[in-house]
């Protein structure tokens, strides 16, 4: 059985990925800070499911939970980051960004890529198989800048993305970043705006997608193999 590990999993893309690729046939590492309950509900669906606590922005402690999901599960064949920052750490705008509020932004969306990369790349070159996948919430084409901070550490994540994957080109290794222009049902993030509504632009409404479409949609990227980038969920 393929082992598909999900790198700060959560209630939104995380289940829903989780979903569609356990009925698929995957096993489950679901890594974050409290995984138990979440590995729970996915065993009470049938699928089979194995917690993992751990902060994907410590870079110790990434290393470590690879050790231990690998020495219970085996090699990981698939592996999505999927840790984000919801609106309540934004910069209103790209005017008001400064260094302190690019720290939490980078290390989600760059450093901890960058790290969970370096520590499952070698084993999956060696085996000439593997995939990568990531999340982001940016677009060239759809800027948004009412998440300003969030928005420059997303374009230098999607930077380093299609640099690795251009390099990757003929060992076996896909990598695949889906960019995700609405806010995710059943998200930490949706909870958050729709308690908290001020977080939002006044005269923004925010499009909303199913977790359910978003696990497809990675699917399709694992089996499919062909598009580096995605984008979902953009106003037109």
């Amino acid at each position: 059985m393929s082992t598909l590990a999900i790198f700060g999993y959560g209630p939104g893309l995380g289940a829903g990925t989780a979903q569609h690729f356990g009925r698929n046939g995957f096993r489950i590492a679901v890594i974050g800070r409290d995984p138990v309950e979440r590995a729970a509900a996915l065993r009470a669906e049938g699928i089979e499911a194995e917690p993992f606590t751990a902060d994907v922005t410590d870079p110790a402690q990434v290393l470590d939970v690879i050790g231990r999901i690998e020495e219970k599960l085996g090699p990981i064949d698939v592996a999505l980051h999927s840790a984000a920052a919801d609106m309540s750490v934004r910069s209103a705008s790209t005017v008001e960004v400064d260094r302190q509020a690019l720290e939490l932004p980078f290390a989600l969306k760059v450093y901890s890529p960058i790290q969970l990369t370096r520590a499952l790349l070698p084993a999956m070159i060696a085996r000439g198989s593997g995939t990568l996948l990531f999340s982001s919430g940016a677009s060239e084409q759809h800027l948004q800048p009412y998440l300003a901070n969030v928005g420059v550490a997303l374009g230098a994540q999607r930077a380093y993305i299609r640099q690795l994957a251009g390099e990757l080109d003929g060992t076996g290794v896909f990598v695949g970043l889906l960019a995700i222009g609405s806010l995710i049902e059943n998200s930490a993030a949706q909870r958050i705006v729709d308690a908290n509504p001020d977080l939002v632009p006044a005269g923004l409404v925010l499009p909303r997608i199913d977790n359910a479409e978003l696990g497809a949609r990675l699917w399709r990227m694992y089996t499919e193999r062909d598009t580096v980038e995605v984008e979902v969920g953009f106003a037109s």
